[in-house]
Formats: structure tokens, C-alpha cells, sequence
């Protein structure tokens, strides 16, 4: 049987942290940035934890990581 793939273009999007959770970051930070309000543009600077509805869509794309 051949090896799993990473999926990279999801290698790319989310980093699993040493707890085991899945981060990414937040989306539309650079389009119409001038038009958003500073708190805005300052969180999409911070990463978030997916969804537990992803998780396991995701977990599937990096190889069970």
C-alpha cells in the first residue's frame, strides 16, 4: 500500500500545536484592507482554532496528525 499524502495546500492553511488542537488563521485580511476598522485588521493578525466541525475533515487532509 502506498504512503498517505499531505494534502499541502492544507499544510499551508493550519498547524497542529503540541495539545493536539488545529489552528488557522482568519480569512479577508488583505482585501479592502484601508476600508476595515482597526480592531478588525488587528485580529486577523491572530490565529483561531478550527471549528469542531472541521476537525475531522481536516485531520483527513494532514494524515491523522
Amino acid at each position: 500500500m502506498p504512503k498517505l499524502k499531505t494534502h499541502k495546500g492544507a499544510a499551508s492553511r493550519f498547524r497542529v500545536t503540541g495539545g493536539g488542537k488545529i489552528m488557522r488563521m482568519y480569512g479577508s485580511r488583505n482585501n479592502f484592507r484601508r476600508k476595515k476598522r482597526k480592531p478588525v485588521t488587528v485580529k486577523f493578525g491572530r490565529s483561531v482554532e478550527v471549528a469542531a466541525a472541521d476537525v475531522a475533515r481536516v485531520r483527513e487532509l494532514l494524515n491523522g496528525q
